[in-house]
């Protein structure tokens, strides 16, 4: 046979998913692993080399056919027959430091803890303190003049705030925090997250905890223990030159030996340290793999040749189908070198190092009669590599008149076959919409076939989405062609879960509503006034038992005598809202449960009741809980043991218990709390089950802020929650968290040009995802008494102004309807109604500039807000002033 010289299929570099800084670290699984077999069985080798099975059978490979690997001529496109690039994504390990330092501040007086990364990322410092005298592991937030800037409150428990590089051309971020000694700081607790990929990193599995005081206990998560103080420079590429570390006091020495251990007040002075932890981040890293088909001229045979780019050794494990149900079989030899039979059902073949040392490949000789080549890559004994989840598979029936893909780029070959599929979803869709429409016109069609039908065409619209999400980075959720809604509001459910687009959410309750004893009693006199405001839907606090009053830290589930009333009290409020035609929702928390009983170790990790768990319902991760489930799926709550929906036991029971509180209660739906703690797809399969009219989560992290600003683009943020709710496979709304925060900063700095995003559409998930975004100005943590994030003070009706004429599902806090906005919020909601404004009602941005925002929705309803001018544009309209008040106005088309 005649041999040529090879072309690498592989022209492109590999491609770095994350970070886009440079790593100079030693990575775990080496770019550059010698390709020496003998070298890679040795002890020191990288993880990554491939150790065939004792009991494997070797299968001999042609000599002839071996000779190949370096002939196989692809720069040639007359005899290739198919030629296609499939792009992998793999786990990458690299290893960096994190760096905390101790020491006094410029002004001798006070004293500073530096925290810092080696590593490039969005990283976030999520830490609170502990006061002398406290017991136990809870956190409190440290007082405001000891956060740095950029921080925000989480709940009432902790601060998270942004690593920032201390000046351009440094490698590493850090965030100082400054603290004075004598106050009654026991001390600080921190762990380190990864902002974007949600990874969490902590101290031998706890939180890390720098004492300021020398008599804490030392429970294995103590940094600073060695009371030694160093000079640092702050360079982070010159650790080992400028790192000088005093000696620690020796443990016999006189002052130890006489220190009594019950003179707790009397405390030795603060001195620094430095200490370094190391820290190994998993990167997102894309390869190639490359596969051209053509036929041999002196065999007749086909010839497929394989090659990539991924570093290491790479078997493929490869079988052929011989038609379209891709059932692997064995075929018949010759076979590639270093080729072994796998349990008689598929063939293993180790890639052979390419002559530059930076790509494998292996040629494969099969009959024409063969349908296609099946193959999944195996980088070790835990790590394969498919592509989007299935075998690669590359067609071989009819090679000849399959039309190459040369030149083709792999991100083409995506579109192609993605949207190939999106077209499948989109005719589905057109089919069901003609079928409704032809049943319509012929008015045979049920109600109830009516909402099926759209509860189906909604559901194949996520799935659109979640594939057309995988492929770009940000979701605008374009403007949605409403049916002629001059008509009557129509009574048909759109899905489980999102109700009918017209709802106004009432909060019926805030933070010192449990006070009383009897506030299902006292909200059932309200019922009649609530509902004639022109509110939909109202939601109820938590109803179980519960560690505290407000009832956030659930106990026994199917308690329902809570602090608000007791199980009777509640149902008898329910009917009562049924009765003037309000919808219901149950405050459900499935985060975290308070547990009735200590394990043998002393931790609060078993539960009573009906639903007895053990500590397998708890996460195994969980900082504080000692849990024997699986990791946790989301962001810790640290106060309570956070439970584990991977345990089947565990999601039967939930969705039971939902059950229960839909047919006992009667709850229409679900307000569904801190559901940043674990997987969208669990509260799917929750909803799914309990059928809810409709269902919210609580999705609140922190906005992007830079040097303590806020961000103009939060598309970042707004996406997060986007992700959340189409995990739920849109079942589920969650709280436009984006928009209260852009509202924020919009009215408190007079800087209305925030509302308006670079594509001119509201900036918040309502810009994206409206019938999806329940927007709110308020509710029971950031207003009421905890004022964790409280609505900028005597700008509430411009917010109010927003909401309840903007598109979305908007929601009004309790203590703004029993206050004096009670009669300007009702007249902005008797003209959301009496227009129609819904969830997905258009919008037109018209104004958004320093000092005054102006928008049209539907053509019905012009709205600014800011001490600005505008008024709107006359022409076919005839817009007539329906509402006015401070630095707000509403106006009506007639």
């Amino acid at each position: 046979m005649a041999a040529v010289t090879v072309d690498s299929l592989l022209q492109n570099p590999t491609i770095l998913l994350r970070p886009k800084s440079k790593v100079l670290l030693k990575p775990s699984r080496s770019l550059d692993c010698s390709r020496n077999r003998k070298t890679l069985r040795s002890r020191s080798s990288c993880f990554c080399s491939f150790k065939p099975r004792r009991t494997s059978h070797v299968v001999r490979a042609s000599s002839s056919e071996t000779a190949l690997v370096d002939s196989f001529d692809t720069s040639s496109s007359d005899d290739v027959l198919y030629k296609e690039t499939f792009p992998v994504e793999r786990i990458e390990k690299v290893e960096g430091k994190i760096f905390i330092r101790l020491d006094q501040s410029k002004n001798q007086q006070d004293w500073q803890l530096t925290v810092g990364c080696s590593l490039p990322a969005k990283w976030i410092l999520h830490w609170g303190v502990s006061y002398v005298g406290d017991s136990g592991s809870e956190w409190d937030q440290p007082p405001k003049n000891m956060r740095p800037p950029g921080s925000i409150p989480i709940r009432d428990y902790a601060i998270d705030t942004p690593l920032k590089k201390p000046s351009k051309g440094d490698m590493f971020h850090e965030v100082k925090i400054d603290f004075n000694p004598s106050s009654e700081i026991a001390a600080i607790h921190f762990v380190l997250k990864d902002d974007e990929t949600g990874a969490w990193y902590q101290h031998r599995g706890r939180d890390f905890k720098v004492p300021l005081v020398d008599y804490l206990e030392d429970d294995g998560n103590t940094v600073g223990a060695k009371r030694g103080f160093g000079v640092w420079s702050g360079a982070l590429q010159q650790f080992s030159n400028v790192l000088h570390k005093a000696e620690a006091s020796p443990a016999g020495s006189p002052n130890n030996n006489n220190e009594s251990k019950d003179s707790k007040n009397k405390n030795r002075p603060l001195e620094g340290f430095y200490e370094e932890q190391s820290i190994v981040k998993e990167l997102s890293v894309g390869n190639l793999v490359n596969v051209a088909v053509r036929k041999s001229p002196e065999t007749e045979k086909l010839v497929l040749y394989l090659e990539t780019d991924i570093p290491g050794d790479v078997v493929v494990h490869w079988g052929v189908c011989r038609d379209d149900a891709k059932r692997w079989e064995i075929p018949a030899a010759p076979y590639p070198p270093e080729t072994t039979l796998f349990k008689n059902k598929a063939l293993r073949t180790l890639l052979q190092p390419k002559a530059t040392g930076d790509r494998s490949g292996a040629l494969f000789t099969l009959n024409e009669e063969v349908f296609g080549f099946v193959f999944v890559l195996k980088l070790d004994d835990n790590t394969w590599l498919k592509f989007k989840e299935n075998d690669f598979y590359v067609p071989l029936s009819g090679a000849s008149s399959v039309p190459g893909q040369h030149g083709q780029s792999d991100s083409t070959s995506e579109e192609i076959s993605s949207k190939s599929y999106t077209d499948g979803i989109i005719n589905e869709i057109r089919n069901l919409v003609s079928g409704l429409s032809a049943e319509k016109s012929q008015k045979t069609k049920t109600k109830e076939a009516q909402e099926s039908i759209l509860q189906e065409i909604e559901q194949l619209a996520a799935e659109a989405y979640s594939i057309f999400r995988s492929s770009i980075a940000t979701y605008p959720e374009e403007d949605v062609l409403e049916t002629d809604t001059s008509t009557t509001e129509p009574a048909v459910k759109i899905s489980s879960g999102t109700g009918t687009g017209f709802e106004i959410l009432c909060q019926g309750f805030n933070w010192e509503s449990h006070k009383s004893g009897r506030w299902y009693m006292e909200l059932k006199e309200k019922a009649s006034e609530i509902s004639s405001l022109g509110f939909t839907v109202i939601w109820l606090p938590p109803p179980t038992e519960s560690v505290s009053p407000e009832g956030y830290m659930p106990k026994d589930l199917y308690n329902l005598n809570s602090r608000y009333g007791t199980i009777d009290e509640l149902k008898e409020l329910v009917k009562s809202l049924h009765e003037v035609g309000l919808k219901v929702l149950g405050d459900v928390v499935l985060n975290h449960r308070c547990a009735h009983f200590k394990n043998q170790n002393g931790i609060w990790n078993i539960f009573g009741g009906r639903l007895n768990w053990d500590d397998r319902a708890v996460v195994c991760d969980d900082p504080h809980f000692q849990g024997r489930g699986n990791k946790s799926s989301g962001d810790s709550f640290h106060a309570a043991p956070n439970i584990d929906h991977s345990q089947e036991f565990v999601r039967n029971d939930i969705k039971e218990w939902l059950g229960w509180l839909r047919h006992e209660i009667g709850y229409d739906g679900w307000r569904l709390d801190f559901v940043r703690g674990f997987w969208g797809g669990y509260v799917k399969d929750y909803l799914d089950a309990s059928e809810p009219y409709f269902a919210v989560g609580e999705y609140w992290d922190s906005l992007s802020y830079t040097y303590g600003e806020m961000d103009h683009n939060q598309d970042a943020h707004r996406q997060r929650i986007i992700d959340w709710i189409n995990a739920t496979n849109g079942t589920a709304g969650a709280f436009d968290v984006t928009t209260k925060g852009i509202l924020h900063s919009a009215l408190e700095r007079c800087e209305y040009w925030r509302l308006s995003d670079q594509k001119g559409k509201p900036p918040g998930v309502v810009g994206w995802w409206p019938s999806r975004a329940v927007t709110f100005i308020e509710n029971h943590d950031t207003g009421s008494t905890q004022g964790h994030w409280r609505f900028p003070g005597g700008k509430e009706m411009q917010g109010y102004a927003y909401i309840l004429t903007h598109p979305g599902t908007p929601a009004v806090f309790y203590d703004h309807i029993s206050s004096h906005y009670r009669s300007e919020i009702a007249a902005l909601i008797s003209i959301r109604n009496r227009n129609q404004i819904h969830c997905r009602s258009t919008i037109k941005i018209v104004k958004a500039e320093r000092d005054v925002y102006a928008a049209i929705m539907d053509e019905k309803v012009a709205m600014k807000i800011g001490p600005g001018y505008y008024e709107p544009p006359s022409g076919p309209q005839r817009w007539s002033v329906a509402l006015e008040g401070k630095d707000y106005k509403v106006w009506e088309a007639s």
